[in-house]
C-alpha cells in the first residue's frame, strides 16, 4: 500500500467514525476486508481454495 492510498483509506475510516458511529465504522471496515480479500483472489495473489482446506483439515502445515 503506498502513502497516498493510506492516507486515503485513514480518511475514510475516520470519516465512518464520525459520520455513522462506531458500529457504522466496523460496518465498513469489514467489508473493506472482504473486498481486498476477493480482490487478492481475482488477481491470484491469494488461493482460496488451499485456505478452505486447510480451515476443514484437509491439509495441515508440520515444521521439523
Amino acid at each position: 500500500m503506498t502513502t497516498i492510498s493510506g492516507i486515503f483509506f485513514g480518511a475514510f475510516l475516520a470519516y465512518m467514525a464520525v459520520a455513522h458511529g462506531f458500529f457504522g465504522f466496523l460496518v465498513s471496515v469489514l467489508f473493506m476486508s472482504i473486498g481486498a480479500i476477493l480482490g487478492r483472489a481475482a488477481a491470484g495473489k491469494l488461493d482460496l481454495k488451499g485456505i478452505g482446506e486447510a480451515l476443514i483439515g484437509k491439509h495441515t502445515t508440520t515444521s521439523d
